[in-house]
């Protein structure tokens, strides 16, 4: 009966491959046709600034950079991390922006900038998150510090812990206001990975406090000391900082239209300087790019064959989509292709890597990315297997 069924096989199988190796490639998704010639895009400004870095916030592409590795005292900019950890326990239900924190001793004597709690008062998390975050107070910073952990030695292990997960791999905390002190220290680039979680991960509430210009506490109004929040109306974040040893610093975010950029800005000589540094480079960044969206994530980009599955086909497509950020009048020009690691053999599991994504502007690649299955294929019986082995035997020799 078996030799029947294997003959009943071979002779399909030879039927079917013969059409499957006549047949016709499927067609791969294609971005848009070429068009017109982009303008030219002059060479990026460079900055009266130690270190400096511009980035797209939502494809990451880095447009500009100077120094962007290089471990510098952050000052208050160490605050973003402060306020990170805080929205996030926030977030988690570890913590309430209701709850009351009680002033200690050591966050009352801090020095430098403040936003003038007492000791011994009990103040809200989310008032003294605006304290950290428009008035940069170090004082609200150790309140909010030794709430969270118990003591603000204990919260720098957090920080740096989040810094890790986050990618952050030339910085390292040991206070949570910036204050100066040994092995505390923040590059431009890891601040701008710093600037992008609190964008896509804090809530949209929170991230509002970083465009508020103004914060009164104990009848006390103080403004926020972003000036870019004045000259430019798209400018919404994120926080300066100043010492003697880091300079003038700012991170600043802009969004227009579906285009938002991060610029970080270190070691500038005033506050001016750090403001008139930033604009340079939004205004260049957000004059010759653009941001566009190709594929979202899990949009199917092919239906391939299956073999020995108990489904013949499985779909695939990108699991980040695909964003990038080129200069303005490039994106039209972008040509995709897909590579498949032939043959696909069940089981699949969804995630698994079954080729590459690969898009070309002219004979440059610019991306490359994992195409992925989309959905799960179980394995087929055992005559499915068998009738798929029979026919891969001959798909390799017709190959």
């Amino acid at each position: 009966m078996l030799k029947k069924l294997i003959s009943t096989l071979l002779i399909t199988s030879v039927a079917t491959l013969s059409l499957t190796a006549n047949a016709q490639t499927p067609s791969r998704p294609t971005l848009n046709a070429p068009a017109a010639a982009a303008p030219i895009v002059p060479t990026a400004p460079e900055l009266a600034a130690s270190s400096y870095l511009l980035i797209d916030a939502n494809s990451g592409a880095v447009l500009v950079d100077h120094n962007a590795d290089t471990p510098l005292p952050p000052a208050s900019l160490t605050k973003m991390m402060t306020s990170y950890i805080v929205s996030q326990e926030i977030k988690r239900g570890q913590i309430s922006e209701n709850d009351p924190v009680l002033v200690s001793e050591k966050a009352w004597r801090m020095g430098g900038s403040k936003m003038f709690i007492r000791v011994g008062n009990q103040v809200p998390v989310i008032d003294l998150l605006r304290g950290v975050i428009i008035q940069s107070g170090n004082d609200a910073s150790i309140a909010l510090a030794e709430h969270v952990a118990g003591s603000e030695d204990a919260f720098a292990d957090l920080m740096n812990a989040q810094a890790q997960r986050l990618g952050m791999t030339n910085s390292h905390f040991v206070n949570a206001t910036g204050w100066p002190a040994e092995d505390h220290y923040a590059s431009a680039r890891d601040l701008a990975i710093l600037a992008q979680a609190i964008i896509r991960d804090d809530p949209k509430s929170h991230y509002a406090i970083y465009g508020e210009k103004e914060f009164v506490w104990n009848d006390i109004r103080q403004p926020n000391r972003n000036l870019m929040l004045w000259r430019d109306s798209t400018v919404d974040g994120l926080k300066t900082g100043h010492t003697d040893e880091a300079g003038f610093c700012l991170v600043a975010s802009a969004k227009r239209d579906d285009m938002r950029l991060i610029s970080v800005v270190m070691g500038t000589s005033s506050e001016q300087a750090r403001a008139a540094e930033t604009q340079k480079l939004l205004t260049w960044g957000f004059r010759f790019f653009e941001t566009k969206t190709f594929y979202q994530p899990g949009q199917v980009l092919a239906d391939e064959r299956v073999w020995k599955g108990a489904q013949d086909t499985v779909q695939l497509g990108l699991q980040d989509g695909l964003m990038l950020t080129l200069p303005k009048g490039q994106a039209d020009k972008l040509e995709a292709s897909l590579t498949l690691n032939k043959p696909i053999i069940a089981p699949i599991q969804v995630g698994d890597v079954l080729g590459e994504v690969e898009v070309k502007l002219g004979d440059e690649v610019v991306h490359k990315a994992p195409l992925v299955a989309l959905t799960a294929v179980d394995e087929a019986g055992f005559v499915g297997r068998l009738w798929d082995s029979i026919r891969l035997f001959f798909y390799g020799l017709f190959e």
